[in-house]
């Protein structure tokens, strides 16, 4: 079923926040804009007065708010992650401002869950972090002074969410018309090709270099569908079935989607 509005599918990601100021300032901007899905990965201090104290009056987000062990925990369910940063990056995924990105969330939020990943106050989002997104948004910010406070990029992104959302915005003309895959669904394609791909001899895992780095930047751009992932992992496994008959390796892997 979806929601009554698509903000209520969007979902708010603050990665390891060592302020919990900043989580209290980032409930405040998220409810004046409409947003009410926050999830802390991480944090250092949780639940603090501080955090209570900023909020301000939004302290039902807070205490909805859900504290998770890592990122993918925090994805879990979605189909489409941003990640905002701010930093050059070699090997990004498809790069937009905070106007677009906005759109492009909330074509998939009308739907589905998707979700805003914001990193530490000090160093951003890990490389790490980033691959398990699926697009990046940077805010165009000065370039002679470009730092901006967690809180006030998270306010920032909530208006021109909530912009996006307006009647007769672009992004009411995008829609899903299939069923899209979502983040546990990839990762475990990712988990799986990563096995063949080391079973077969095609990637050293002493030497993997960036390769699974490029495959999650070229699948990000695909925008995967649940079909899709299903075809891609029965090919893997029909890989498999045929290097196990010839004793390259043997597999047995409960995750395998049904044909």
């Amino acid at each position: 079923m979806n929601p009554a509005h698509p903000l209520d599918n969007v979902r708010v990601v603050l990665s390891h926040t060592s302020h919990p100021g900043n989580i209290g300032a980032a409930a405040r901007a998220m409810k004046t804009m409409g947003l009410k899905s926050l999830c802390l990965v991480n944090p250092k201090s949780f639940p603090d007065k501080e955090a209570e104290r900023r909020a301000a009056g939004a302290w039902d987000i807070l205490t909805g708010a859900m504290v998770c062990a890592d990122l993918g925990e925090a994805l879990s369910g979605t189909i489409l992650a941003a990640a905002i940063t701010a930093r050059p990056r070699d090997l990004s995924h498809q790069v937009f401002d905070a106007r677009r990105g906005a759109i492009e969330l909330l074509g998939y939020a009308r739907q589905n869950p998707v979700a805003l990943v914001f990193g530490t106050e000090m160093s951003g989002l890990t490389t790490l972090e980033v691959s398990k997104c699926q697009m990046v948004v940077h805010i165009p910010a000065n370039p002679e002074y470009s730092s901006l406070n967690l809180a006030s990029a998270v306010q920032l992104l909530a208006y021109e969410l909530r912009m996006a959302a307006e009647p007769g915005s672009f992004s009411s003309a995008i829609g899903m018309t299939s069923v899209a895959a979502r983040f546990e669904e990839i990762e475990l394609l990712f988990h799986h090709l990563e096995r063949v791909a080391i079973s077969s001899g095609f990637l050293d895992p002493q030497e993997p270099k960036r390769l699974m780095q490029r495959i999650r930047r070229l699948f990000a751009r695909a925008r995967l569908e649940k079909e899709e992932v299903n075809i891609l992992r029965g090919i893997l496994g029909a890989c498999e079935k045929r290097m196990n008959t010839r004793g390259v390796i043997s597999t047995d892997d409960p995750a395998m989607p049904d044909k």
